[in-house]
């Protein structure tokens, strides 16, 4: 039977991509500056939801109630909803520039909860241009989006049933604005120093861990793929043999790596992926010498349910 997972070409659809990016940047700043601050930058963290890319409740800037700021992936807008019901929609067309769209979802947002200032520098992106005043990213093809959104779904499922019978620590499925990849992070309880001192990996990376996620390619990497990480990574973490058996080692990236058309490629993709993310967690909790008991309820030992 054929999957139903899609394909996401390199090139073929970058600049949708680009201008989706942009305008999810846009909620996460608003996340970043209305949410109570949270360890790993919790609080910044984004979700998908059945319709696409959403904030979790925000306190209104007047005190009036609470805000959720949404990409809406089937009726193509950015939606900012109160909680006493009213909503102010505005248009993600084909032609419409990133900066204009932030302007209006800003006023949108502003009308419905008080005036909010966000720094609309972009972040872990290659153009500098503010976000309300991006003249250059304005392509939006919706049947890309559409592509786009069924995988990130499928990605989503997958990333969810992987964290689910896990013991210790973790974070839901986030939906990362900065670097526009979905990822869960599964912690041992024992802490770690940050790589650097830059703002985010002091306060993201401050926890051993392993993350799994997926990113619908970049610049710096053209494909889509799933990818994972342990921090900190000790030696004998990179160059291990995962399963599925196209999963491999990027030393440019420090990940390791599974291209998206090698699992869309397998006869159970959902199978193929979650058989990754457990194979490099198995590996990481090994060399990393987490306690194995707790590493033993990722993989539903006991079962999380009885």
């Amino acid at each position: 039977m054929p999957s139903d997972w899609p394909t996401l070409t390199p090139g073929a659809w970058n600049a949708t991509r680009d201008t989706l990016h942009a305008h999810t940047q846009v909620l996460g700043k608003l996340a970043a500056t209305l949410a109570p601050p949270e360890p790993q930058l919790q609080h910044a963290a984004l979700r998908v939801s059945a319709r696409g890319w959403e904030t979790l409740p925000l306190p209104a800037p007047d005190g009036s109630g609470a805000l959720v700021v949404a990409l809406d992936l089937h009726a193509h807008e950015a939606v900012a909803e109160h909680s006493d019901g009213r909503a102010e929609r505005v248009p993600l067309t084909p032609d419409r520039p990133v900066g204009e769209v932030t302007r209006e979802l800003l006023a949108a947002v502003g009308g419905l909860g008080g005036p909010v200032e966000i720094d609309p520098t972009p972040q872990e992106v290659a153009w500098t241009v503010p976000l309300d005043e991006d003249e250059e990213h304005a392509t939006y093809d919706a049947s890309h989006v559409a592509r786009y959104f069924a995988a990130a779904t499928r990605v989503a499922l997958v990333l969810a049933e992987f964290r689910a019978p896990y013991r210790g620590r973790s974070t839901p499925v986030n939906a990362w604005w900065g670097s526009f990849d979905l990822a869960v992070n599964l912690f041992s309880g024992q802490p770690a120093d940050p790589p650097s001192d830059d703002f985010i990996m002091r306060n993201a990376m401050d926890s051993q861990e392993v993350a799994v996620g997926w990113w619908p390619g970049d610049a710096r990497y053209e494909k889509a793929a799933f990818y994972a990480y342990a921090h900190p990574a000790p030696k004998g973490f990179a160059g291990a043999t995962l399963a599925p058996d196209a999963a491999r080692w990027d030393a440019a990236q420090g990940l390791y790596v599974l291209d998206w058309d090698d699992v869309v490629a397998t006869p159970d993709p959902h199978a193929a992926a979650l058989e990754f993310a457990h194979s490099v967690f198995r590996h990481a909790c090994m060399v990393c010498e987490w306690d194995p008991d707790l590493a033993a309820t990722a993989e539903g030992k006991p079962p999380p349910v009885s």
